[in-house]
C-alpha cells in the first residue's frame, strides 16, 4: 500500500509539473463561468415546528447564544443570549476545565418592542483578559435551565500564526442554509467572517418580523455558541417598515448582534476592526454614509494607519455589496463605494475583500480601476499587483434562491463563477501564503469547487518583485484524481477545480 502512494504522489508531481510547463508555453485566458446546475430543494423557510428550531427545555432556558470577538486583539468575547420569560440572571461563570467556573461576568440585560411584537430578555456580557489559545467553558442561566458550552481564544497576535476563517454570507433558515451551516461546522474554522444578512426575517410581516429573527438565533446557535462570528450588517438587516411605523433602520440587529466598535475607535457598530492571530479585518458598511469626511470614511482613513503588516500580514475587508460583480443581480450596486474606497485598498495592499449580496460565487483577479474618471484614464479594469482579490460568497442558502444570471461574455477580470450555495473557508499558513477554498453544496454534499494560494501582499509580493502579467491560465483534466489544475501567471498561485459540470 506505502509503495502504491508514493507511486500516485510521484504521478502527481509529474503531473503538476507538466501543467506548469505547459502554461508557460501556451497562455490562454481561461476566466470560468461554471456550467453546473444546481437541483433544486425547497426555498422556503424550515417551518417553525422544525428540530432546527428547538427551544430549549425548561423555563426561561438561555437560547440563541452567539459570540463575538470583544475587543481589538483578542483576548475577550462578548457572549449573548436572550431570556424568553424573564430578565434572569446576566451573569457568565466561567473556567478552563469543564464544570469548574472560577470566574464571573456580569452583562447587560434589555428588551425592545417591533410593531406590536415584544422580544424577550436579551443579554451582552464582556468576558475580557483571557489568556490566548485556551479553551474556556462557560455557564449561563441559573438553576436547572442553566446551559453549558466552550469557546477557544484565538493564538497571540504574530505573523507566521495559522489561523482557519470561514466565510459565510447571505445566509437565512431553509434547507440549503442548514447544508451551508452544517458544512462549515465540519470545516474545522475557528470563527466565522459572516457578510451580512442574517435571519432574513424581513420578507415576513408584523409580529412574524420578531419570531423569525428568534428562530434564526436558535438555528446558528450550533455554531455561534461555540466559536465567534465576526458580523457585517446587509440590507435585510435594516428593516424599515413604515407601514408599521418602524422607521428606525439596523433596530432588530443592533439590539440582537453587538461587536467591539469602541475598541478601534469606531462610532458606529456598523463599521469596526479587529486583529485576530495573523489577520487584520476590516468591516464596513454598504449601508452606511461613506463619502468624503462622513464618520465611516474618516474612521477607515485612521484605522488603514494602524495598520501594521509585521504584526498582522493578512489585511482582510468584509463588506455586504460586492465591488466587481459580474452577475445581473445587483449589478454596479457597489461602483460608489469603489470609487470611494478602491485607492485606499490598493495603496494599503488589501489582500482579500469578501463581499457577498449576490447570491451566487465569484472570484477576480488583482484588477483594479483606480485610473478610471469620466474624461479620461483607463475605462475598465486592469491587472493590478497591488490590488486585493475581490470574492463574493453571498451564496449562503436563503429563501429569496440563486442568482443564476451571468453577464456574458465573462469579464477578463472574472477568474471563477458559479450560481450554486456553499461556503468558503481561509487558512492562513504563515505570513506569505493561505489557503482558500470554495465549497459548494450539492443536494446535502460538500464538494471543494474553487480553490487557490493566496499569497499575502505585504510579505510574498515584496520578496518576488515580479513584474505583473495579464493573467492567463492553462488547464488540463487530470482524471485519475478528479481535479482540474490551473497555472495563473500573476499575483496568484495554482488554482484547483473539481471535475463535475
Amino acid at each position: 500500500m506505502a509503495v502504491v502512494t508514493t507511486r500516485q504522489s510521484m504521478l502527481f508531481q509529474v503531473i503538476l509539473a507538466f501543467v506548469l510547463f505547459l502554461s508557460i508555453l501556451n497562455n490562454v485566458n481561461a476566466g470560468i463561468t461554471s456550467t453546473f446546475i444546481r437541483s433544486e430543494w425547497p426555498a422556503t423557510d424550515i417551518p417553525l415546528d422544525n428540530e432546527a428550531f428547538a427551544v430549549p427545555n425548561g423555563h426561561n432556558a438561555p437560547q440563541q447564544v452567539h459570540i463575538t470577538q470583544g475587543d481589538y486583539d483578542g483576548r475577550s468575547v462578548i457572549i449573548s443570549w436572550v431570556s424568553p420569560d424573564e430578565p434572569g440572571s446576566s451573569k457568565v461563570h466561567y473556567g478552563k476545565s469543564e464544570n469548574n467556573y472560577e470566574f464571573t461576568a456580569e452583562g447587560t440585560v434589555n428588551n425592545y418592542t417591533f410593531y406590536k411584537y415584544k422580544s424577550g430578555y436579551i443579554h451582552h456580557c464582556l468576558v475580557d483578559n483571557l489568556e490566548y489559545s485556551t479553551k474556556y467553558y462557560y455557564k449561563i442561566g441559573s438553576g436547572d435551565t442553566a446551559r453549558e458550552f466552550w469557546f477557544e481564544t484565538p493564538p497571540e497576535i504574530n505573523p507566521d500564526t495559522p489561523y482557519k476563517f470561514g466565510i459565510i454570507g447571505d445566509l437565512g433558515q431553509t434547507y440549503n442554509s442548514l447544508s451551508t451551516l452544517e458544512h462549515y461546522i465540519q470545516s474545522g474554522a475557528k470563527a466565522v467572517l459572516f457578510l451580512g444578512d442574517l435571519s432574513y426575517a424581513d420578507r415576513y410581516d408584523y409580529n412574524d418580523i420578531g419570531l423569525r429573527w428568534d428562530t434564526w438565533g436558535r438555528f446558528v446557535e450550533r455554531s455561534t455558541a461555540y466559536q465567534p462570528w465576526i458580523w457585517n450588517a446587509g440590507n435585510h438587516e435594516i428593516d424599515y417598515f413604515p407601514h408599521l411605523e418602524e422607521v428606525t433602520p439596523f433596530k432588530n440587529y443592533l439590539e440582537r448582534y453587538t461587536t467591539p466598535y469602541k475598541a478601534c475607535k469606531s462610532s458606529s457598530p456598523l463599521w469596526y476592526a479587529i486583529r485576530r492571530a495573523s489577520a487584520h479585518i476590516i468591516v464596513l458598511s454598504s449601508y452606511s454614509p461613506f463619502v468624503k469626511y462622513t464618520p465611516q470614511w474618516t474612521w477607515l482613513r485612521e484605522e488603514l494607519k494602524r495598520v501594521d503588516r509585521e504584526k498582522t500580514p493578512w489585511l482582510i475587508v468584509l463588506m455586504h455589496v460586492p465591488i466587481y460583480n459580474s452577475n445581473s443581480a445587483h449589478f454596479m450596486e457597489g461602483e460608489s463605494m469603489r470609487s470611494v474606497f478602491e485607492s485606499w485598498f490598493v495603496e494599503y495592499k488589501v489582500d482579500v475583500i469578501f463581499a457577498g449580496h449576490v447570491h451566487a460565487y465569484e472570484r477576480s483577479y488583482r484588477i483594479s480601476n483606480i485610473r478610471y474618471n469620466i474624461t479620461s484614464g483607463d475605462a475598465y479594469p486592469v491587472p493590478d499587483k497591488s490590488a486585493p482579490v475581490y470574492i463574493t460568497v453571498g451564496d449562503g442558502g436563503n429563501q429569496e434562491g440563486l442568482a443564476d444570471r451571468f453577464l456574458d461574455p465573462q469579464p477578463e477580470y472574472s477568474a471563477f463563477r458559479e450560481a450554486s450555495y456553499g461556503h468558503s473557508t481561509l487558512e492562513i499558513m504563515n505570513r506569505t501564503h493561505a489557503l482558500y477554498h470554495w465549497n459548494r453544496n450539492d443536494d446535502g454534499k460538500k464538494l471543494a469547487t474553487d480553490a487557490f494560494v493566496l499569497r499575502n501582499q505585504y510579505w510574498a509580493n515584496n520578496q518576488r518583485r515580479r513584474k505583473l502579467k495579464k493573467h492567463y491560465l492553462r488547464s488540463i483534466q487530470l482524471k485519475r484524481i478528479g481535479y482540474w489544475l490551473i497555472r495563473s501567471k500573476g499575483s496568484q498561485s495554482i488554482v484547483i477545480h473539481r471535475l463535475h459540470p
